[in-house]
């Protein structure tokens, strides 16, 4: 598994927690770090910088993912949707507006997501969301340029 996807997969599990818990973001990776350590060795993990940036921006900027979830997610209440669906959703949009990859990459990431943690409603549901958000994004872009 590539160690970009991987930072991404323990991202939305550290989001799930924060979410599930109402805890800090901190210390949803501090627990997350410290089941790896009891479950997947006896040494303590390396830190994943990747994962570290992506739940901390994502947690950093929730109020404004969220307002353009509820936007862009028609008839849908965010606090209604699978936690799962609402954090990968979170995820995608937080690395959409850092511009660091092409949207469509960010989008086929959170597809793949959606296929190991979320049913197939889900994944139908996750690229039309992400899809409007790139594409209002693209569109804000434009209308500034032009």
């Amino acid at each position: 598994m590539a160690a970009r996807h991987r930072s991404r997969r323990r991202a939305l599990q550290v989001l799930f927690e924060w979410d599930m818990r109402g805890d800090s973001v901190d210390a949803a990776i501090q627990h997350y770090y410290d089941t790896l350590y009891s479950e997947e060795s006896e040494h303590k993990p390396k830190p994943d910088r990747f994962m570290e940036e992506l739940a901390r921006g994502t947690v950093s900027k929730a109020a404004e993912i969220d307002a353009r979830i509820q936007e862009t997610s028609q008839n849908w209440r965010l606090e209604r949707m699978p936690v799962v669906d609402r954090n990968i959703l979170r995820l995608a949009i937080y690395e959409l507006g850092t511009k660091t990859l092409p949207g469509p990459v960010v989008i086929d990431e959170a597809l793949e997501l959606a296929r190991q943690f979320a049913g197939d409603e889900s994944i139908a549901f996750i690229n039309g969301v992400l899809d409007a958000v790139r594409r209002g994004s693209e569109e804000q872009t434009s209308s500034a340029a032009g």
